[in-house]
């Protein structure tokens, strides 16, 4: 049992994100269903608004409980949130290609090619955020 503590205690940080991540594809993929089929949503308008929602959460989950940030006052959070919303925009802008490549040149499920490129979301979007929106920048601390 001590050494199951030590284990998560030491990757504590990677599985919130799991978790948090987790949480989010579900929410992203739940939010992009509604919108493609009950709502009759291309697969691109689909593909940002569930972007959109489930970046807001990310946020939010990655702020309190994965990265715990920091950042107080108006300015540095202001200054966290653009960072982690241009990560995402990148990191959005490849996904919604991914997706598009899946659909349109392979002809194939657009609900499957959302979740590929979900994965390679989940990945890049952890290291951006560890290495560049949460990790504080000199003087910001």
């Amino acid at each position: 049992m001590y050494k199951l503590k030590m284990l998560i205690g030491k990757y504590q940080e990677q599985l919130m994100y799991l978790i948090f991540g987790g949480l989010t594809t579900v929410i992203n993929i739940i939010i992009y269903w509604v919108v493609s089929r009950l709502m009759g949503g291309t697969p691109q308008i689909s593909y940002w608004v569930a972007w959109l929602l489930s970046v807001l959460f990310a946020y939010w989950t990655n702020r309190i409980w994965v990265f715990t940030s920091k950042s107080t006052g108006a300015v540095k959070i202001i200054r966290e949130i653009l960072r982690f919303f241009t990560a995402r925009i990148v990191t959005g802008i490849i996904g919604a290609l991914i997706l598009s490549f899946g659909v349109h040149a392979l002809h194939q499920n657009d609900f499957i090619w959302n979740i590929i490129q979900n994965i390679f979301v989940i990945i890049s979007n952890y290291v951006l955020s560890k290495w560049l929106v949460f990790r504080g920048w000199k003087g910001e601390q």
